[in-house]
């Protein structure tokens, strides 16, 4: 289905359709909500806040920019005041989940480091562990493949400060893969 069919099946009252637009954005939203938010509870509730939010205001949407990247501003928005509401104040957004590897789980000697499987759940506990903002920009453009653009919507930020927080992320995580002797180079 069309964008602006769904769009307009559902203001129409389509359940069915508003049950599709979740199945296909579900993704997007938790990624934006798990990149920001550590407990599980709390990032289904923000998701299920931002979905609730896109159901109201579906009818304003004026269909100028992509509807993935409107449901991403609009969860990238919930997760900011979810994290308020904690006394977290934004400036700190980069230093929270303080970078710290030793919460890789077994520590493995790179000769044990033998399937590709085990390469990717180590980067994604590297991944984990950055801080908020550089995870959530990490995983916006490399995960949901979003154009800076489309990241520069969601977040509100300069292009440059996107781009910032993306170089120190990949260095970040480059530093601790290295320090592991995981070497990947495709993923940074």
């Amino acid at each position: 289905m069309e964008e602006n069919q769904l769009i307009d099946q559902i203001i129409g009252g389509n359940t069915n359709a508003f049950r599709f637009l979740v199945k296909k954005y579900e993704r997007l939203v938790f990624h934006i909500a798990g990149r920001m938010i550590d407990q599980q509870a709390d990032i289904e509730d923000v998701c299920q806040d931002v979905f609730i939010k896109v159901y109201k205001k579906l009818p304003e949407f004026r269909r100028e920019s992509k509807l993935s990247t409107w449901i991403g501003t609009i969860a990238y928005r919930v997760a900011i005041d979810f994290i308020r509401k904690r006394g977290i104040p934004l400036q700190d957004l980069e230093s929270l989940n303080t970078y710290n590897s030793s919460s890789l789980i077994d520590k493995k000697d790179p000769e044990e480091i033998k399937t590709q499987a085990e390469r990717i759940e180590i980067v994604k506990t590297l991944i984990a562990d950055l801080p908020a903002i550089y995870k959530t920009v990490l995983s916006l453009y490399h995960i949901d493949e979003l154009s800076y653009k489309e990241i520069e919507e969601i977040t509100q930020m300069p292009e440059g400060t996107l781009k910032s927080y993306l170089h120190r992320a990949r260095q970040l995580l480059k530093t601790q893969l290295l320090k592991h002797r995981v070497l990947v180079e495709e993923w940074i």
